[in-house]
């Protein structure tokens, strides 16, 4: 009977072993596909095993500790099929959450200690600690899908992260307005790019083809303004609760949201709910589509203009010379200012090419009054620069650098978003199936290989908030479009803005890229599979 009860016991053993699989390698720390790159890695020798035994400790204030701690816990998960137990008590094999303002002397930084007993991850606010997670997630070998380790354990290896930013502001922007996407795709969008420690989103809310926001005092902006896009299609927009729930989403994620109404260009889709402000424009003819406004049980209005269908730009503008436009300026900052707690507010001032600039540089001027006196920062393309604009306000750099440059010497600071190396909307080349070329084709090497502070040598470090990579999406119709042109370059531009300048490697990052593309696979994410890449 006792040698039957050792054969059962080794043949379960052996069973067991086979389950697990092989043993799991133990890359060590310094070789890691960490992006961005950190400030610094200092690898040990040994693993840390996470498996169901595992808990996450809050070793701090738990009312700014526990929604970091959901976080992560729902992000391993995911990751791991793992479902950690969150608690305050310190033991063995625990993931530690602590506020400490001597981990970093950066706001945003944070410390990461990996033993084998232990994994401590400290910041001085909430967002540090959000952004080790970031970090500690690449080291987590598993994929996702299928793939959840040997017998649900996964080895991580030790050693010491140390890390912050490079730059305060690191954004992506989103065009909702050429093509519009629903509040599931944003939130989706958000959790993806949260991933590479981005801290801003930039929503394009209104152009010629479609305004996509609620404003509540001028209804027709999204009951008529609001219903077309590229192509003709029904567009859509945000009520101010959709919108909210944007920002909200986005706050737990540690991003900022930052609203854009394009003025006084790029304004069609105003002028076709009011044709009040419309000082006599003309949309191209063979864009032009007729709006039924009788159908809609509203009058005739003969100023307003027809839908623009087509991706034509310069040809609209607001009247700059009548009071009503900027009532309704006033209202539109207002009722979205009012919902976004957030600093800036971008008020577009791009391509307004049949806007004489003796009327342009007022305008500006007055809309840039109008947003300070809301409590906003202005934000503007580089053209507003041709104003006089407060030190506060910031010019994004995307086509002229003398446009920068006038704003630097204004006192001013740029966002750097220059279209031949930061726009997502580039194709890659010319066979690429999505995407424009009037830039640049940008592949993924020509996204990494900048550095905002060499583009200009009158553009110094000092002058510089941040860095953005604006998706324009004259061409993007779906979800898998937005992924396929955002991945794997916003990992590059993401490095760019988070890392420093003497960490950075062009044959590091195509290293360190092709352990993301393996994750994006299995996740089903649509990305760009690069041939500068070795996938």
């Amino acid at each position: 009977m006792k040698q039957l009860k050792n054969m059962l016991f080794m043949t379960a053993l052996a069973i067991l072993g086979f389950s697990c699989g092989k043993k799991q390698e133990v890359i060590p720390l310094d070789k890691h596909s960490i992006i961005p790159i950190p400030v610094s890695v200092a690898p040990e020798a040994g693993s840390f095993t996470l498996s169901s035994k595992t808990a996450i400790v809050l070793s701090s204030d738990p009312s700014q500790l526990e929604p970091v701690a959901e976080y992560l816990k729902s992000a391993l998960g995911n990751l791991t099929g793992l479902n950690l137990s969150i608690g305050q008590e310190e033991k063995d094999n625990s993931i530690i959450l602590s506020l400490d303002a001597g981990a970093s002397p950066h706001e945003e930084g944070y410390s990461l200690s990996i033993s084998d007993k232990k994994i401590l991850i400290a910041a001085p606010a909430p967002e540090g600690l959000f952004y080790g997670i970031q970090t500690l997630k690449q080291l987590v070998p598993a994929h996702g899908g299928s793939s959840k380790g040997s017998g649900n354990q996964f080895l991580i290896p030790t050693g010491t992260v140390q890390d912050h930013p490079e730059y305060a502001y690191r954004g992506m922007m989103l065009d909702v307005a050429r093509h519009f996407f629903s509040v599931e795709d944003v939130k989706k969008l958000i959790d993806q790019i949260a991933v590479y420690k981005i801290n801003h989103l930039h929503l394009h809310l209104s152009d010629d083809q479609g305004w996509r926001i609620e404003i509540k005092s001028w209804p027709l902006l999204t009951t008529i303004g609001g219903a077309n896009q590229v192509g003709g299609g029904e567009g859509g927009f945000y009520t101010q609760e959709d919108y909210k729930e944007i920002v909200r989403y986005a706050q737990s994620r540690f991003i900022t949201i930052v609203p854009e109404i394009d003025m006084p260009g790029h304004t069609n889709s105003a002028l076709n709910a009011y044709g009040i402000l419309n000082p006599g424009i003309t949309v191209p003819e063979k864009t032009a589509v007729p709006i039924d406004r009788k159908a809609l049980g509203l009058e005739e209005d003969p100023k307003a203009t027809p839908y623009h269908t087509g991706i034509e730009v310069g040809f609209s503008t607001f009247d700059t010379n009548n009071p009503v436009t900027y009532q309704f300026i006033d209202d539109v900052i207002r009722e979205i200012s009012e919902m976004t707690p957030g600093p800036y507010f971008h008020i577009g001032g791009d391509e307004s090419h049949v806007t004489a600039m003796e009327d342009y540089i007022p305008f500006i001027e007055k809309a840039q009054a109008i947003v300070s006196k809301y409590g906003k920062k202005t934000l503007g393309w580089d053209e507003v620069a041709h104003a006089k604009l407060l030190p506060t306000s910031v010019a994004q750099y995307w086509a002229k650098a003398e446009n920068a440059i006038l704003a630097i010497e204004q006192g001013s600071q740029v966002l750097m978003s220059p279209a031949v190396k930061a726009y997502l909307d580039m194709q890659y080349d010319s066979t690429t199936h999505l995407g424009l070329h009037w830039a640049a084709y940008i592949e993924l090497d020509q996204a990494y290989n900048w550095d905002p502070t060499e583009l200009e040598a009158q553009i110094r470090r000092e002058n510089i908030l941040g860095v953005e990579a604006p998706l324009w999406t004259e061409t993007i119709i779906t979800f898998e479009d937005i992924e396929y042109m955002v991945f794997p370059r916003l990992a590059a531009i993401a490095e760019i803005a988070w890392s420093p300048k003497n960490a950075r490697n062009w044959e590091d990052f195509r290293r360190r890229i092709v352990w993301h593309g393996q994750r994006w696979e299995a996740q089903g994410k649509n990305f760009y599979r690069s041939p500068k890449v070795e996938w």
